[in-house]
Parts: C-alpha cells; sequence; structure tokens
C-alpha cells in the first residue's frame, strides 16, 4: 500500500453513505452511530443497528482506493431539467481526520461512464457491506 496516499487507512473514522429519491433521501447508514435507517418494500421505515467490523472498513477503504473513489468528481449529478423522475440518488461520504470525500452520484447521471462506474461500484461494495454486517 502507499504510505503517502491522499486518504490512510490510520486516519479512517467513518463512512456514509444515504440514498434516496433526490426529494426524499430516508435510507441512511452511519458508521459511528451504526444506525442503519430504510425503506422497507411496504413503504414503511425501518431501523436498525448494523455495526460494521474493523476488517470491514479496511476492505471499504482498499476497495474505494482500488477503484480510483478517491479521484471522481463530487457532483455527480443529472439537472434537474434531464433528471429521470424514478432515478436514485446517492451521497457517499468517507470522513478521515483531516478531510473526507463525499460524492453525490445519480443513477442517471449523463457524465464520464468510467468515473460513474467507479463511484457506483464503491457505493455498491458499502451497500453489500452493510446487508452482510446486517445478516449476522
Amino acid at each position: 500500500m502507499v504510505k503517502n496516499a491522499p486518504f490512510r487507512f490510520a486516519d479512517f473514522q467513518a463512512i456514509e453513505l444515504t440514498y434516496g429519491t433526490p426529494d426524499s433521501l430516508q435510507n441512511h447508514f452511519s458508521s459511528t452511530t451504526n444506525l442503519y435507517q430504510f425503506e422497507r418494500k411496504n413503504g414503511t421505515v425501518a431501523l436498525d443497528t448494523v455495526k460494521l467490523r474493523d476488517n470491514d472498513l479496511l476492505y471499504l477503504h482498499r476497495k474505494a482506493q482500488e477503484l480510483g473513489f478517491w479521484n471522481v468528481d463530487n457532483d455527480m449529478t443529472t439537472p434537474q431539467a434531464d433528471r429521470e423522475p424514478t432515478a436514485a440518488r446517492f451521497v457517499l461520504k468517507f470522513t478521515y481526520k483531516e478531510k473526507s470525500k463525499e460524492v453525490t452520484l445519480d443513477t442517471d447521471y449523463p457524465g464520464n461512464p468510467k468515473m460513474k462506474e467507479a463511484a457506483k461500484t464503491t457505493i455498491d461494495e458499502v451497500m453489500k457491506m452493510i446487508a452482510e454486517a446486517q445478516a449476522r
């Protein structure tokens, strides 16, 4: 691992993921509070405690580094006039001691496909890890 990486795991503090439709981002996870609020299929909102292990967080940090998450644009949203009404919005934030990286991504984002893929894959990995931790 590169010792002078822009974001080091030794400085890691938290991961936050918020997602849903742009007008109501009802789903939220925070690794500092271990609270996961999500909308069920029947439309009700549920609250659960989900604890990510240190190994889980290290995996997500390294995966973000591998996928180039640190290099993607912070704002990858679709202009309101071009937005699909059913498109989801994701806000993923990695917080470190002295800095943080927050990316907002719309699923219908028309920009650079490589940047979009790096951000979406990182978000998918975080969601997969939350689901695995929730199942424990």
